[in-house]
């Protein structure tokens, strides 16, 4: 079958995003969709595939998202703002509530970052200290600054759920080997984590945050938006930032900008970049995809973001 999609990112966490509001399509065959165009050895690549779904009587439109090995996962912040760009354009709307897998985040037109660089407010939660519901068993049921035994590791970890799990930790300096380390001991699915989790490395750089994270699905990435939302919420949950103050939180992608509330809701504000728009033949059963048409390059868009990433390295 032949597909048209977006190439889109957030914060440099890039995705093949597709309208399929009008496509009837299982579970199964989305896991193939999410393999083939998401595959970094194909001629596309991503991080995952998002896709913009219909609405219901109490959202304007949906979000789904599939990680690059088929598994669809409860959120991805930084793809939802492509997601909710999507759905403006197509709804002539700017500002939505949207449907995730198994909650709802509402996502509204924001102020640029900079100029050319299209920018959606999300704000999702609430945060989620019950280990319990990942399920993450043998911690009790909440894990706040404490090691975890079942892991290699001395470090104190704070787990959230945005709804996806997360597990926090505050270092000096990010080790990936460390991190790569823990976060495939995690994609392990051990029996003490049987729905895996992702795994964030955070440095507290003056009042703002650095974040690095293997990502459930995945694996190491330069950005995961709800790692972001998480490690801001830790970050205030553990006494290291305020609530209710907005802070910059960069990653190897770029940055957004972060705010959490004692109510466990988070607001991060970040780009939605389009970079270019085309089609592709799909294999879904092989998760192969193959004849490649870009139709059309955003290059103002893609000027405008490089100049943002410029300015702050």
């Amino acid at each position: 079958m032949r597909l048209d999609f977006v190439k889109c990112h957030g914060s440099g966490n890039d995705f093949p995003l597709i309208d399929a509001r009008d496509l009837d399509l299982d579970d199964m065959v989305w896991a193939g969709v999410a393999r083939a165009l998401a595959d970094r050895r194909g001629p596309v690549g991503g991080d995952g595939l998002l896709l913009l779904t219909g609405g219901d009587k109490l959202h304007d439109f949906g979000m789904r998202m599939f990680n690059s090995d088929g598994s669809e996962a409860e959120t991805c912040l930084n793809g939802l703002r492509c997601v909710a760009r999507a759905g403006f354009e197509a709804l002539s709307i700017e500002r939505a509530e949207v449907q995730l897998k198994t909650s709802s985040a509402h996502a509204e037109r924001d102020a640029d970052l900079a100029p050319g660089v299209v920018t959606i407010r999300e704000t999702a939660g609430p945060a989620d200290l019950d280990v319990t519901q990942w399920p993450l068993h043998g911690a009790g049921h909440q894990i706040v600054q404490q090691t975890i035994a079942a892991l290699p590791s001395s470090r104190l970890f704070t787990a959230v759920a945005m709804p996806n799990p997360h597990l926090v930790s505050f270092v000096e300096t990010i080790d990936d080997a460390e991190l790569v380390v823990i976060g495939e001991l995690c994609e392990a699915a051990p029996d003490w984590l049987p729905n895996r989790a992702n795994v964030s490395f955070v440095e507290m750089r003056g009042a703002d945050l650095f974040v690095r994270t293997f990502e459930r699905g995945v694996g190491l990435t330069d950005s995961c938006g709800s790692a972001m939302a998480a490690s801001v919420f830790a970050a205030c949950l553990t006494g290291r930032v305020e609530f209710g103050v907005e802070l910059s939180v960069f990653n190897r992608g770029g940055l957004v900008r972060g705010q959490a509330e004692s109510d466990g809701m988070v607001r991060l504000s970040g780009n939605a970049t389009y970079d270019w728009a085309g089609s592709a033949d799909v294999d879904a059963d092989r998760g192969i995809a193959g004849d490649v048409t870009v139709d059309r390059h955003f290059n103002d868009e893609i000027a405008a973001w490089a100049g943002l990433i410029d300015a702050i390295a």
